[in-house]
């Protein structure tokens, strides 16, 4: 089931999203600062990046499957369409291994610099798919302006880079507890 080919977005909706978002992200950042420590953090770095490849993987299969029509075959080329989702996913799994890998190396909060690394990552994405045509070619977003076109996945990334964090978050803390629970039985048992 793809988009309806009647859907206009405009860039009163896209304001709108962005603030919806900011208001989510102000959340979920402040749930994950309390959260994750930067040692914690430093921790999840492969649990992260795949993270990170799978979620981009299925978002772009998503991406692929509803909205190609009515938006991306109007960005990228038609043999394209089903590589997106597994190179993508690859691709942003890199990108996450680097953010992850300079949030440990700056001064600061490194959740909160992880997921202002991912709503940058948003921005820049969007400023180089609105250079592809994104904004003139699909008549669902002719209209919107640039502006919002790239400030709201500013805050759109940060919310999927929270969940990501989040979902890399509750793995790598099961895997601790799975790693502590035959010492805890031995302990208990003594």
């Amino acid at each position: 089931m793809a988009a309806s080919p009647d859907l206009k977005v405009t860039s009163e909706m896209l304001w709108q999203a962005a603030v919806i978002f900011f208001v989510v992200d102000a959340v979920l950042a402040f749930l994950l600062t309390r959260r994750t420590t930067p040692v914690f953090f430093r921790e999840l770095k492969w649990t992260l990046v795949i993270t990170t490849t799978i979620f981009w993987g299925l978002l772009w299969l998503s991406m692929s499957t509803f909205f190609w029509e009515p938006v991306y075959h109007y960005v990228f080329p038609e043999w394209s369409r089903w590589f997106i989702p597994p190179l993508y996913g690859i691709f942003f799994g890199i990108v996450g291994f680097f953010f992850w890998w300079i949030v440990l190396r700056m001064p600061g909060n490194t959740v909160v610099e992880f997921l202002l690394a991912g709503g940058m990552w948003g921005t820049v994405t969007h400023c180089w798919a609105v250079g592809r045509g994104l904004l003139e070619k699909p008549p669902m977003l002719q209209g919107v302006s640039t502006l919002s076109a790239v400030v709201m996945p500013f805050f759109e990334f940060m919310f999927y880079w929270s969940v990501i964090l989040g979902i890399a978050s509750l793995i790598q803390s099961g895997r601790q507890k799975r790693k502590l629970a035959p010492h805890v039985h031995l302990q208990t048992a003594r």
